[in-house]
């Protein structure tokens, strides 16, 4: 493993978890002093060594390599090292117990949460109480199991740490951190295309829903209406539940020009995402399943005879539900690295 390879992966596990705006100049300096030790080190051993012996190191690589380990051990976890760099005190759960405590709220948030909401939701429509119930049974499992994954974790951990003083405790099923603990390098971030796409494609869905409400576009063919002018949305939903649709839509365009200015996810970025995406789509869903999103004189001349089947429309519903989750998870993926 190569000298740059460890040092980077180290750096990259530390200003990851630090404001974006600091991350520059804060990985520059940790790499500085992790240089400036390793060379410390090696003019060390090699002072203290018989000078006679000084001849041609074939060992010098392995050597080198053997300090970097030495050095990266002791500056310690990177999410320890993370806090000191950014001042954030580690109060109510302290410094030995809180890595072990991130990565097991952000395993269960990530892996048993999910698990749990998905079985919750097709229990509810397996039952059939209707796709309006399944969606409220979904968000009220993310809501209060969620909420418990984080509350009791928390509450354990803060009362070992408390009682860590008394009892000459050590973070149980633990062991110290090595450089082995290091996750594999990540891949350089090549999403700003699709984040561009993004913006334009959120931007144009905004403009033709105005658009369509100020034109008019759809003209009728049926009998008695040949050539009036109609919308494709309900007209009704301008005076409630468009706004919501298009106040997301901006915010959604917000949050990923934020994003190409500062070339990658946080977690607050992914948070104010998620909020966007909520409030396009769970309104967007909920007119689906109630067939209140398009215009009714629209549908009637458009469709003639035929009447598009409800299960459609809780399908087209499920759906856009289904890719707004899966496109917020993976907005906090990338934030994660």
């Amino acid at each position: 493993m190569s000298t740059t390879s460890l040092t980077e992966r180290y750096v990259q596990e530390v200003v990851r978890r630090v404001p974006a705006d600091q991350r520059d100049d804060m990985a520059d300096e940790l790499r500085t002093t992790i240089a400036d030790t390793i060379e410390a080190r090696n003019s060390a051993d090699t002072d203290a060594g018989p000078r006679a012996e000084a001849g041609p190191r074939t060992e010098a690589g392995p050597r080198t390599d053997a300090v970097e380990r030495a050095v990266l051990t002791e500056m310690g976890d990177p999410i320890r090292q993370a806090a000191r760099y950014a001042g954030r005190p580690l109060a109510l759960i302290g410094a030995e117990f809180y890595p072990a405590y991130v990565r097991l709220v952000t395993l269960l948030l990530s892996t048993v949460l999910p698990v749990v909401t998905v079985i919750t939701v097709l229990l509810d429509i397996a039952d059939d109480r209707g796709l309006g119930s399944a969606i409220g049974a979904g968000i009220g499992t993310v809501v209060v199991v969620g909420g418990q994954m984080i509350a009791w974790p928390t509450l354990v951990f803060a009362l070992v740490e408390r009682g860590r003083g008394r009892n000459g405790l050590k973070a149980a099923g633990t062991r110290p951190w090595t450089p082995d603990d290091l996750p594999e390098p990540r891949r350089q971030d090549t999403s700003s295309a699709r984040a561009r796409v993004s913006v334009i494609w959120h931007a144009l869905l905004a403009g033709a829903i105005v658009w369509q409400h100020v034109t008019e576009p759809y003209r009728a063919s049926g009998a008695g209406r040949t050539g009036e002018h109609m919308q494709i949305l309900d007209p009704g939903l301008w005076s409630g539940w468009i706004w919501p649709v298009l106040a997301g839509l901006t915010g959604l365009v917000i949050v990923e020009t934020v994003r190409i200015a500062t070339r990658g996810w946080t977690v607050r970025t992914a948070g104010w995402y998620a909020a966007a995406q909520a409030a396009v789509t769970l309104p967007l869903a909920w007119l689906l399943h109630h067939q209140a999103l398009l215009d009714q004189d629209f549908l009637t001349d458009f469709n003639r005879d035929w009447t598009a089947p409800n299960a459609f429309y809780d399908a087209v519903a499920l759906i856009v539900l289904v890719t707004g989750a899966a496109s917020t998870v993976r907005r906090f993926r990338s934030a994660r690295g």
